[in-house]
């Protein structure tokens, strides 16, 4: 890569993960250590307001509080993860989400070189395709598409119909999805948030977080808030607060500005 490689180590064993970082150094003195972490939670967290400043994550299976695949329940992971076990029998659900590899420890030099190498040989691949086909994907984005516009609610023993731009939030609690209406109505609904995704209309709705997409319509105030994320203030009565995370913001703003 022409830029020093900026990486990401979720470890939870700091002498692995101290051993890594002597690796990753020695395959290039220039490579950028971002931050270390041990745990899901705080992982999520770290991903959340700072993923796009990292270029690969290097990931253990094993954590202090869970496997790491609950990171990818938790937040969309973008950043290409070499997975790092001693355990072989995670491979399968390893190339399951955002993996391009999967050592065995102990890991040795010549194991990270290559995965590194693999890495720097798939990015060049990708560069390339992308430039080809970007104006294919654009061409043909919409066109297989099926906007919804409305959802069927219950309400009691009667079902009723709820078109989208009656719509102000959608809402994700733990494993529930909940429509909010204009009117603060309240209905859950079988749908997941990364269903909703495919489904919405694009320029009307955009998902701030893990938890919510909102209307353009309901969005009544946008706020600078701490660690250059937004706040983000519906037209309605919500009492959670609603934050851009960081990694976010500039996808938030082209889509705000009618650029998305």
């Amino acid at each position: 890569m022409s830029l020093p490689l900026k990486v990401v180590i979720i470890e939870d064993e700091a002498p692995a993960a101290e051993k890594l970082e002597r690796y990753l150094l020695k395959y290039n003195p220039e490579i950028k250590i971002l931050t270390r972490l041990d745990s899901v939670s705080s992982s999520v967290t770290w991903l959340e307001d700072h993923q796009t400043e990292a270029d690969l994550i290097f990931m253990d299976v094993q954590l202090t509080d869970g496997k790491s695949f609950e990171i990818f329940k938790q937040v969309k992971v973008v950043k290409p993860v070499i997975f790092i076990t001693a355990y072989n029998e995670y491979a399968l659900d390893a190339f399951k989400v955002s993996s391009i590899d999967y050592l065995l420890k102990p890991v040795t030099l010549a194991d990270l070189t290559a995965s590194l190498q693999k890495m720097e040989s798939l990015s060049a691949q990708l560069r390339w395709s992308e430039s080809k086909s970007s104006q294919v994907v654009e061409a043909l984005a919409g066109k297989d598409r099926n906007i919804k516009t409305r959802f069927m609610v219950k309400l009691g023993d009667h079902i009723r119909s709820v078109t989208t731009d009656q719509i102000s939030l959608f809402f994700a609690d733990g494993r529930d999805v909940y429509l909010i209406t204009e009117q603060q109505k309240k209905f859950i609904i079988d749908y997941t948030l990364e269903n909703l995704e495919e489904v919405l209309d694009t320029k009307q709705f955009y998902r701030l977080n893990r938890s919510y997409i909102i209307n353009i319509n309901a969005i009544q105030d946008v706020v600078v808030y701490s660690n250059s994320r937004l706040k983000i203030t519906p037209n309605i009565k919500w009492e959670q607060e609603i934050i851009v995370s960081r990694e976010k913001v500039s996808e938030f703003k082209e889509w705000f500005d009618g650029k998305g």
